[in-house]
């Protein structure tokens, strides 16, 4: 089944005035074949878990089917180069990862960059945690700090992978404590749990939904949101601890550049819409996750700003192999 894209669903869906052209007032034909979300992760993972409540909602707005595909690899790097090479017809959808999208093609030659992407929306906010077995010695992360004093580049710190947000607030605690752990990247949050739980790393930097959804014989020492986290309030912030280090995990949409604009306005206004859903709302809370929805352009017009604060990062503390 496929819905008409009108001119009055582009102009409402966008909020931009350049989708008042002429050609926005044609009828479009979308979707015309089922859509196609990638995920940078493996199955399991709140990214992924964000990714099918989303498509279950957009394939009521839409009238077609929406499917999930995990490809996995070099912290969502692979995924994303997917959607930016792919055909741009609103049929291919890519999940985002803050602040992958913005760091991977700061530290190397990646296989995507910003501008290969027009912005559908930003939906959810998970700030970063730190977290050990429940069998370890330490009881906070300021323990966990002393030791990394005295024994520099022995304690294993596993996350999904570099320039993510769970190894980039690894990254900014290093320097603000002058220590040194020995980083480990594994593909997800099911994989984490595993060495974790098989004490095979010490500990993980794994976002504070997921090990609060899964808290068996996991003992959470920080997460890296400005406050304290209305479902963890046992949890202190890295600030309140006295590190300088705010770092959350921000996820969102989007499609290839050169997707025709009432194709991205059809997509924007049923994200937006889905975003106010109570259902899709209550979904993200039993996750443990809060919202944050930003649609469309002004939400990449952030992100930019972003980037140059991380690329003036990137100038003092290169995190590629830290």
């Amino acid at each position: 089944m496929t819905r008409p894209v009108t001119r009055r669903a582009a102009l409402a869906g966008a909020g931009l005035s350049a989708l008042a052209a002429p050609a926005i007032a044609q009828t479009v034909r979308f979707p015309e074949r089922p859509i196609e979300i990638v995920v940078g992760f493996v199955p399991g993972g709140g990214t992924d878990l964000d990714a099918r409540a989303y498509a279950r909602f957009l394939e009521q707005r839409l009238g077609g089917t929406v499917v999930v595909v995990n490809r996995p690899g070099a912290g969502g790097e692979v995924a994303l180069g997917s959607v930016a090479r792919a055909r741009p017809d609103g049929h291919t959808l890519g999940t985002t990862n803050m602040p992958g999208l913005l760091t991977i093609p700061i530290e190397r030659q990646a296989q995507f960059k910003l501008d290969d992407f027009a912005p559908i929306g930003n939906l959810v906010t998970d700030p970063s945690a730190i977290s050990c077995h429940v069998d370890s010695p330490w009881r906070s992360l300021g323990e966990v700090i002393e030791e990394a004093k005295r024994r520099p580049d022995t304690i294993t710190y596993a996350s999904p992978g570099v320039g993510t947000d769970d190894h980039l607030q690894l990254v900014l605690l290093q320097a603000a404590t002058g220590t040194r752990f020995s980083h480990v990247v594994f593909q997800g949050d099911a994989q984490l749990r595993t060495a974790l739980l098989g004490k095979q790393v010490d500990l993980i930097g794994l976002n504070l939904g997921p090990v609060t959804a899964n808290p068996d014989k996991i003992r959470v020492l920080s997460q890296g949101g400005a406050t304290r986290s209305r479902f963890r309030q046992d949890v202190p912030t890295l600030r309140e601890l006295g590190y300088p280090v705010e770092m959350a995990s921000e996820r969102g949409l989007v499609a290839p550049a050169a997707t025709p604009p009432a194709i991205l306005a059809r997509l924007r206004e049923a994200t937006a819409d889905i975003a106010k859903d109570p259902e899709f709302i209550r979904i993200l809370e039993t996750r443990f996750t809060e919202p944050l929805v930003e649609i469309g352009e002004p939400w990449f017009a952030r992100l930019r700003a972003t980037e140059r604060r991380y690329r003036e990062l990137w100038a003092r503390v290169p995190w590629s192999g830290r």
